[in-house]
């Protein structure tokens, strides 16, 4: 998106990071150098780090959990979630306030956006950001609109999962899903292509037009809970 944009008009699209309890935390800021894909660094005023589930700061090049400093608050911070202090105990932790974004920084202290905590796919050892699978999905001519997650596998635990919303004049097939495939293995890792693609005509959202992922996940764990159940019966019905 930020080539073609960069192609049509001559501009650099400058990305940032923020989300609805803050600001913008983390951006590319004017006589930075832009780096396509990363959300840039920390905002003047604003201490970012990443850390561990321990709440251990990692190295680099290592996924992590973003972690904004709250002592003392920078100016744009949210105080808390009203009538929530459940959240606010699970969000605030250790002088620190956790996004529930994970995110990785490379050497020049750039950060690069992996995914929210519970979005991000574990499956055969790995850990697979679905935000990269979908910008991979993206580049592809064929695909308009994708949407990443982890469904359920007796094997792996979890396999990558691709929903696809198909740009006009393109008919699901078996070919297309498995040239589909090939472009993301190229793109990305091949450990990272979905195993699995499904086609529709939409994908769920929000008011403010972001997927509900949750909503595909607990569609999928339920397809597997179903199977599942119609297999034992069918075994059982065998047994006898």
């Amino acid at each position: 998106m930020i080539r073609a944009w960069q192609e049509g008009t001559g501009r650099t699209i400058y990305e940032g990071y923020g989300q609805t309890e803050t600001v913008l935390c983390i951006g590319t800021f004017p006589g930075m150098k832009c780096k396509p894909g990363s959300m840039g660094r920390p905002a003047p005023g604003w201490d970012i780090e990443l850390h561990d589930d321990d709440g251990k700061p990692v190295g680099i090049g290592e996924e992590g959990r973003i972690a904004i400093r709250a002592d003392p608050r920078p100016v744009g911070l949210f105080r808390g979630y009203l009538n929530n202090e459940e959240e606010n105990r699970r969000v605030f932790q250790n002088g620190f306030y956790y996004t529930g974004d994970k995110a990785y920084m490379d050497e020049d202290g750039y950060f690069w956006f992996i995914g929210r905590d519970d979005d991000v796919i574990k499956s055969s050892g790995y850990r697979i950001g679905p935000f990269e699978v979908e910008s991979a999905l993206l580049e592809h001519p064929a695909v308009q609109e994708s949407a990443v997650i982890g469904s359920p596998d007796v094997i792996r635990g979890l396999v990558v999962k691709a929903f696809i919303v198909l740009k006009p004049g393109y008919r699901p097939s078996e070919s297309l899903v498995k040239d589909i495939q090939r472009h993301v293995k190229r793109v990305t890792a091949p450990y990272k292509y979905p195993r699995e693609i499904e086609f529709v005509e939409s994908l769920p959202k929000t008011i403010s037009g972001k997927i509900k992922r949750h909503e595909l996940r607990e569609l999928e764990t339920k397809r597997f809970m179903d199977n599942n159940s119609h297999n034992s019966h069918a075994s059982g019905t065998g047994g006898e």
